[in-house]
This record gives C-alpha cells, structure tokens and sequence, in this order.
C-alpha cells in the first residue's frame, strides 16, 4: 500500500493505492491514523479511489481506525470507493456504519466545523 497525506480546509485527506491486506498494508494505515491522531488532527478523509483490494484484515483496521478516530472526538470518512471495495463494505453491512463520499469537495464540505 502507498499512501500520500495532504491538508484541504483542515481536513487530512489521505491518499491510498494498492492493497490494504494482512501484514504492511493494514499495519501501515494503523501508523498513519495513529500519528494523525496523536498530532490532534481528528478530521480524516480516506482516499481509497486507487485501492483495488482490502482483505478482512484491512476491512478490521478500517474499523479499528473509524473508532479511534472516533473516540477522540473526530470523524472519519472514505472517499471513491471502487466497485470491489463498495461491494465489499456492502456485503459486511459497514456501508451503513461509514460516512462514504463520491466526491473531494462534498465530502470535505459535509465535515463539521
């Protein structure tokens, strides 16, 4: 997984491809949340538009990463899902529990100020 990290409005937009699976992938977006977290920056917007596919142990770390994200106060959202991915979250009923956008700008807009 590569993942790149920039700032629109106060929102941390991170900007993921390749796989979120067992080992590095899941292990690296639990690093990335963790620091953005712990550096106070609560608003998180994950770009998964370039991810092409996230086994069980990355569906975990989304989970895991919503709710820390969450417990601190923030929020934390996706952003262009492909087919696969939105299918996926559909079948494990985590379609309802994440904030999903289809675009940059409607979803940096819809966090709270």
């Amino acid at each position: 997984m590569k993942s790149t990290t920039r700032q629109v409005d106060g929102i941390t937009i991170l900007d993921l491809s390749g796989r979120i699976t067992l080992g590095e992938g899941s292990v690296q977006l639990r690093d990335l949340i963790r620091d953005l977290v712990t550096k106070g920056q609560t608003k998180i917007l994950l770009n998964l538009g370039d991810v092409n596919y996230i086994d069980s142990s990355g569906i975990g770390e989304l989970v895991s990463a919503f709710t820390s994200v969450k417990n601190q106060g923030g929020e934390l959202k996706l952003l262009n899902l492909t087919k696969k991915v939105h299918d996926l979250l559909q079948i494990t009923k985590l379609y309802t529990v994440f904030d999903i956008k289809d675009d940059e700008a409607s979803a940096v807009g819809s966090f709270t100020k």
